[in-house]
Parts: C-alpha cells; sequence; structure tokens
C-alpha cells in the first residue's frame, strides 16, 4: 500500500488559536495607543513572532529600542499562553478529527509543521499529540514560511520524499512554502487569498474519505 506524509499546520488548521494570538497583539498595540484590526491580523499568519512584532510596529508607526521589543515579545507570549491555559479538544476545527482518524486507519504518516513555538502544549492540551510521528515547530527551524524548511524537515523525519508528501495549510505564506517545496498543497480557508493551493477546501468538513484515497493512491 502507498504511504504518504500528511503535514499539518496548527494555527487556523487543526484549532484555531489565531483568536489569542489576536487578543495578545492587540493587547500590546492599545497600550502602544493604536488600534489592531482582525484585518491587520490578516498580516500576521504564518509569521514569526519577531516579524509579527515588526508589523505591528509599522501599522502604529512606532520606533522602538531593540529593549522595548524583546519586552513586548516576552510580553505577548505570556499573555498568549495565559489563554492557552483552559484550552481543551473543544478547540479542535471541525472536521479535523474524521480525517486525522482516517489518516491513522490507513496507516499513513502524520507530521506537524507549524511556526509556533507552543505547538507541543497545544496538542496535548487538546488530546491530539499522539496521532503525530514527527513534530517541527518554531523551535526547530531558523526560517519563516513561504521558505520550505519547515516542511521539507517534517518529510525528512518521516522519511518521505517531498513529492510525496501533503501540506494543510492556512496562510498564502504556508502554501507558498509547501509549493516551493515540491509538495503537494491543500488549502483551508478562502479562495480570494488560497488561490495558489492545488487543492482548495473552506473547511475540513467538505473533505471526504475519497479525496484522501486519492491523495495516497497517485
Amino acid at each position: 500500500m502507498n504511504t504518504k506524509a500528511f503535514i499539518f499546520d496548527l494555527d487556523g488548521v487543526i484549532v484555531d488559536t489565531a483568536k489569542y494570538h489576536f487578543l495578545a497583539w492587540e493587547k500590546i498595540a492599545n497600550e502602544l495607543g493604536f488600534e489592531f484590526t482582525h484585518e491587520n491580523n490578516e498580516l500576521l499568519k504564518g509569521v514569526s513572532r519577531v516579524r509579527s512584532l515588526d508589523i505591528i510596529l509599522e501599522i502604529g508607526k512606532v520606533t522602538a529600542s531593540q529593549e522595548a521589543k524583546n519586552r513586548w515579545l516576552i510580553q505577548k507570549n505570556e499573555d498568549y499562553l495565559s489563554y492557552l491555559v483552559d484550552m481543551d479538544e473543544s478547540e479542535i476545527l471541525q472536521g479535523v478529527m474524521p480525517i486525522l482518524n482516517y489518516l491513522k486507519e490507513r496507516n499513513q504518516l502524520i507530521a506537524l509543521g507549524s511556526a509556533s513555538k507552543n505547538a507541543r502544549p497545544i496538542l496535548e492540551k487538546t488530546g491530539t499529540l499522539d496521532f503525530f510521528d514527527a513534530i517541527v515547530d518554531g523551535n526547530d527551524v531558523s526560517n519563516a514560511k513561504p521558505d520550505p524548511e519547515v516542511f521539507l524537515l517534517a518529510a525528512k523525519l518521516l522519511n518521505t520524499k517531498p513529492e510525496d508528501s501533503i501540506v494543510f495549510e492556512d496562510s498564502v505564506a504556508g502554501v507558498q512554502a509547501a509549493n516551493i517545496g515540491g509538495m503537494i498543497s491543500v488549502g483551508i480557508g478562502e479562495a480570494s487569498t488560497l488561490h495558489e493551493a492545488k487543492y482548495l477546501f473552506k473547511d475540513f468538513t467538505q473533505m471526504d474519505k475519497t479525496f484522501i484515497d486519492n491523495l495516497i493512491n497517485n
């Protein structure tokens, strides 16, 4: 039987932690005296924490010392982690569990490829950690998406070629990273932003076993 590597991004794909990132960044923006909107937050999808702060400071036209930036980065992470304390399996996005269960049934390899440095605690809290044969997160890579490093490392850990790897992503940078890495990209979200993905679904509830079987067999 064919064995493929199925690589999942975390935020916005398996769980919706984007709302907690938003709240933590919004708090910093408000303290600095400007508004941070949900539209602004779209610019941070798939982007590292350091770059996210730079984008926010650009939005607010704020210049700051490296010392101040470091302080805000720590504050943001602490606030974000405080929101995660009460996280449980109810945070898993609809349709994800049936797909994970089916991939396990079919003896497929599953990895996480995420920029998040808090991936493991999130997987633990949502009870999904045991589904993953490999986990690559922000602690393991030095290049942010659209650089394909995170996905290439995941495929390597699974002993799978890039062309036998399928990536599920909700960000433009993530889809681009999968494409640059020579992998099959599956966008989860809006066609208007994720049109570069080879396949596109609004969410996992629209994905069926036939689609997964086709990915395994082709």
